[in-house]
């Protein structure tokens, strides 16, 4: 029997033949990438890919993502790398995160100038407010009940270390959620956080148990305060996009 990465290796190969696309980086995101993954998780695979140059020079735009597959084992899809540039220039941090995932599929020289360039672009204010709105919405929709899915603490807990990160060290957050636990911290909290991990381990997606009281108050007091830290911080956007036009123009003219 194939393994895993045998099969996402085959699919990626399938993609590019069916769709005349070059992959440029496959990653695992979510929570594999994370390091908290349950037993029954799925493989969050995604991609970023180039078309043919003339694709690029017609009027109409071709489509710019490929959803591949979606079922109880992988859920496969990817951007065009014009719509992932766009995207890095804006902040966004799920694409830092994709690039920075440490389960990687397949990469590409290509890729490697994309990953160097990003850090050009790279926003705080975006980030901090992606991570906050992650964890709230989180917060509100699984974390109010008496009863909770442990998997849900750390949707929540990984985007507000992720944040406080992004407040200590001003560049992008680790995707794997054990180097964010490396910070300092109160200890009680560390030590909640350590059982909660090893509980998660031998507990299924949908199981729940009762709150831990530790973490919640330590989600609803660190998203109260990432929010204003945020709504405070000065737009770091960077304006000029030439060294990614750069960059596309080389990926698409090989």
């Amino acid at each position: 029997m194939k393994n895993i990465e045998a099969i996402i290796h085959e699919k990626l190969c399938e993609i590019e033949g069916k769709e005349g696309v070059r992959i440029l980086h496959a990653v695992e995101s979510g929570s594999r990438a994370w390091g908290f993954a349950s037993p029954d998780s799925d493989y969050d695979v995604r991609f970023i890919y180039a078309r043919p140059m003339e694709q690029y020079l017609q009027l109409k735009e071709p489509r710019d993502v490929i959803e591949w597959q979606l079922d109880e084992v992988l859920d496969i899809n990817g951007w065009d790398i014009r719509k992932a540039l766009r995207q890095l220039a804006r902040g966004n941090a799920t694409l830092f995160e994709w690039s920075g995932s440490p389960i990687v599929y397949r990469t590409t020289e290509e890729w490697k100038k994309v990953q160097e360039v990003s850090k050009l672009y790279f926003s705080e204010k975006s980030a901090v407010y992606h991570y906050y709105g992650t964890a709230n919405s989180t917060l509100q929709e699984y974390l109010m009940g008496d009863a909770v899915r442990y998997k849900k603490y750390f949707y929540a807990l990984r985007p507000l270390l992720a944040a406080q990160y992004i407040e200590a060290y001003h560049k992008a957050p680790p995707v794997l959620f054990e180097e964010l636990l490396q910070m300092e911290m109160p200890r009680e909290l560390k030590m909640v956080i350590e059982e909660l991990l090893e509980i998660k381990k031998r507990t299924t997606e949908k199981e729940e148990n009762p709150q831990m009281p530790v973490i919640r108050a330590f989600i609803e007091a660190e998203t109260a305060r990432q929010k204003k830290i945020a709504d405070h911080m000065a737009d770091d956007h960077n304006k000029d996009w030439s060294a990614l036009d750069q960059v596309f123009r080389e990926i698409i003219c090989i």
